[in-house]
């Protein structure tokens, strides 16, 4: 567990060694952006650092942004997108109750787009068309999430909307987008402080966030925030005992996506002045069955012997539909002819197989089950349609003997995985607590925050970036306002 204090009261400490207006805790997308934003605001800002470097897990991440609405790269691709149909998509798909932060979200993503390209961060005009996780091909636009699967291609215009950061070579994107804004940081010279822990917060007599507590060294000292701290400290990935409490199936065996600072400062320095925490259950674990995309003309069974979604929603939704089979168990049945070994996940190939008699012996599904599902699957392909559950017809195909099975479960598979969990904010990133009153003089933005997304079958690639880097941003400029 983090080094994380109780708040101490303004009169207990024995001064301040140092001042600014703003200061912000963590250098990763959503603390780079609300520094950033606050001192163009006119704010003295200063950023505290754990590391020894600015980056955090955004630098390790593929660099993929989900925005839309009309960006330039969306038009130059040839594709229409608008604030409504981000929304009307973003609606249907999650769940959450914070309806302002929703609409800002999708009001002012192209403007997000372009302030991210001022600052230097590339995105090249051209699409890649086919069904990825993420692409090092150099392409700045692909579609991240379930925006083609059913029902919510019939509930609001599909358009791609995860715009990934043009590579270097083999260096990720979100290298080249964080070495970019890391680069404008110092030529706009916001101060920080590196190899700095913040142990604690500091309140007034009325309960306002006026400063924070640092160790570094060995050695404390007491930072005033006269106009707001900005929490931006990541999220606890790391954490295993926040991660056991609140997703014990992938805490025991996925593997956390994340690096050592990862581990829920931010989110305990929120808790420790009264902030809220919302959606401490949800994660978004990825294994894909691709690509190669023509794994995703397979089927995909439980131990029932029984579909249970659509092949072709995004990974992260697979995942979570996973999760709630029994066992967390899970096979992909292809044919011989779509053959493959999935690129990600290390699924375990099981056996190629005759009859489906044989499979079902070896998988231990109920005799006759599979014969059913497979059997009801190719009548309704051979009318053209996933009568079920609706396969867009691109992935629509007749499954023939032999067969071959991989075991995608949750227990048997490399899922990685990441928190969604995380404090509670208003629009203006404001930390909330329970009854949605915000906590004077404090902010939180980026991976300490609850996501968007309640779960992973709510989540599209790019959310994290994209509303970590937006809410950075208002989380500054609201701060250096106040």
């Amino acid at each position: 567990m983090p080094v994380v204090e109780a708040p101490v009261d303004i009169a207990a400490i024995p001064g301040w060694d140092r001042s600014a207006d703003v200061v912000v805790v963590g250098l990763g997308i959503a603390g780079a952006c609300a520094a950033l934003e606050a001192q163009r605001a006119g704010a003295e800002v200063l950023v505290i650092e754990r590391a020894s470097a600015g980056g955090g897990a955004s630098a390790l991440s593929q660099g993929i942004f989900y925005l839309g609405g009309g960006t330039d790269v969306q038009t130059a691709c040839g594709y229409e997108d608008s604030p409504d149909d981000m929304y009307a998509f973003l609606r249907a798909v999650t769940t959450t109750t914070d309806e302002a932060n929703l609409q800002v979200y999708c009001d002012e993503s192209v403007a997000q787009f372009d302030w991210l390209e001022a600052q230097g961060v590339p995105f090249a005009r051209e699409a890649y068309k086919h069904k990825a996780v993420y692409i090092r091909s150099g392409e700045g636009l692909l579609s991240t999430g379930n925006e083609k699967a059913w029902p919510f291609r019939d509930i609001a215009k599909p358009a791609p909307r995860g715009h990934q950061v043009s590579g270097d070579g083999d260096i990720s994107g979100g290298y080249v987008a964080m070495r970019a804004l890391l680069s404008t940081f110092d030529a706009e010279q916001v101060p920080v402080m590196y190899d700095t822990a913040v142990i604690g917060l500091v309140t007034d007599t009325a309960g306002r966030v006026v400063g924070v507590r640092l160790r570094s060294a060995g050695t404390d000292t007491f930072v005033e925030a006269r106009k707001g701290v900005v929490l931006a400290a990541g999220s606890f990935n790391l954490n295993a005992e926040i991660t056991a409490e609140n997703m014990p199936l992938f805490a025991q065996y996925g593997k956390p996506l994340g690096e050592p600072t990862n581990d829920g400062a931010g989110l305990l320095l929120g808790q420790s002045v009264g902030v809220a925490v919302r959606g401490m259950h949800g994660v978004c674990a990825t294994a894909s069955i691709y690509p190669p995309e023509d794994l995703i003309k397979g089927i995909v069974v439980n131990v029932n012997g029984e579909r249970f979604m659509p092949e072709d929603a995004y990974h992260g939704r697979m995942a979570t539909n996973i999760q709630h089979q029994p066992g967390a168990t899970a096979f992909l049945i292809l044919d011989e002819e779509i053959f493959a070994y999935p690129k990600h996940g290390s699924h375990r190939f099981v056996d190629a197989f005759e009859t489906v008699t044989e499979m079902e012996s070896a998988l231990g599904v109920p005799i006759g089950s599979l014969e059913k599902t497979l059997s009801e699957y190719n009548a309704g392909i051979e009318r053209g349609e996933d009568e079920q559950f609706h396969k867009y017809h691109d992935w629509l195909k007749v499954l023939s003997a032999p067969y071959a099975v991989f075991d995608i479960s949750i227990p048997s598979s490399d899922y990685h995985w990441m928190s969604l969990g995380g404090l509670w904010t208003d629009e203006f990133g404001r930390a909330l607590t329970d009854d949605g009153t915000p906590v004077p003089g404090l902010y939180a933005a980026g991976a300490c925050t609850a996501h968007l997304s309640q779960d992973g079958d709510e989540y599209a690639s790019g959310m994290s970036l994209g509303a970590g880097s937006l809410f950075g941003r208002r989380a500054g400029a609201h701060a250096a306002a106040s």
